[in-house]
């Protein structure tokens, strides 16, 4: 059984959506452009990418303080000249959203002055969402602001399951498909992560996210084993977590096999240190107090 078997399935529930789509992103952020803007991919240089440091904005509409946690600066290709990408994911409805985006585009460029690229992703089940903002009059038109969306639950999750990419992956479990085919999508997914050979670390991400938003039941995952096993890579499928295994840990718990089961998740968290993770990020995901995260790190 893979160390990363040893994260207890109840962990996800600790990770917020924002939180995840902010490691997703900032982990494959190449990956991510690639995938799904291939126009905005071929424009960046990504030798020289840099997340800048977390926004806070105040919501006009809400008056809530919000946190704009992915953005990137990096160059144009062939140029000097540095540009920003914001991304923005939303997972409900609110009508002033559009607005929204304007409001953060005009703080970014009020702070940075330079070129700013932005983008929603959108994960609910609405067709219809605007992606401009219009300031006008019947005599005289302000502005009319742009801003790029990826709706995933318009995306054909099949068209994605031949590439090798991780954040396409991942994101197959927010893409439109219906409850019969759930079977087969984690089973694609499966294939997918073991062609990938990401580190454990990345691979703990990827898994997360996609468990965090299409778990399936007990009798599904007996069903998805059965297909499995007639698999050519079968025992590679087998190396990594599922939700059986994960099941099978629980009971081990309760039956009281804690220490095992903690030194997997300590490993896990090492890992996860190595690949640069932030300590907030590894105790939400495996459920490790923060201080002994950081001693964890100073051991390093």
């Amino acid at each position: 059984m893979s160390v990363l078997s040893l994260i207890r399935e109840e962990f996800n529930s600790y990770t917020h959506h924002d939180q995840l789509f902010k490691e997703l992103i900032r982990n494959f952020f190449k990956e991510f452009l690639e995938v799904f803007f291939p126009e905005v991919y071929e424009y960046l240089d990504f030798h020289s990418v840099k997340p800048l440091s977390e926004e806070v904005f105040t919501d006009l509409h809400e008056g809530d303080a919000r946190r704009l946690d992915i953005v990137i600066e990096t160059k144009i290709k062939g140029q000097d000249s540095l540009v920003i990408i914001h991304i923005e994911p939303q997972s409900s409805k609110q009508n002033h959203f559009h607005e929204r985006m304007y409001l953060y585009f005009s703080l970014l460029y009020n702070k940075y002055r330079k070129p700013i690229i932005p983008i929603a992703i959108y994960t609910y089940e609405e067709t219809l969402e605007p992606n401009e903002y219009k300031m006008e009059f019947p005599y005289f038109k302000v502005l009319t602001f742009h801003f790029l969306t990826l709706h995933l639950k318009k995306k054909n999750w099949r068209e994605y399951i031949r590439s090798d990419n991780p954040v396409a992956a991942a994101l197959l479990s927010k893409m439109g498909y219906n409850e019969y085919e759930r079977i087969e999508v984690k089973k694609e997914f499966l294939k997918m992560l073991v062609r990938m050979e990401l580190t454990p670390a990345k691979q703990r991400l990827i898994y997360g996210f996609f468990e965090r938003y299409l778990k399936l039941n007990e009798k599904e995952e007996e069903v998805l084993m059965e297909e499995i096993k007639q698999l050519e890579d079968a025992d590679k499928i087998l190396e990594i977590p599922i939700s059986y295994e994960e099941k099978g840990i629980q009971k081990g718990i309760q039956k009281g096999i804690q220490k095992g089961i903690q030194k997997g998740i300590q490993k896990v968290a090492l890992e996860m240190l190595k690949e640069g993770f932030p300590i907030d990020t590894i105790s939400k995901l495996t459920h490790l107090e923060k201080h002994e995260i950081e001693d964890m790190k100073k051991s390093l």
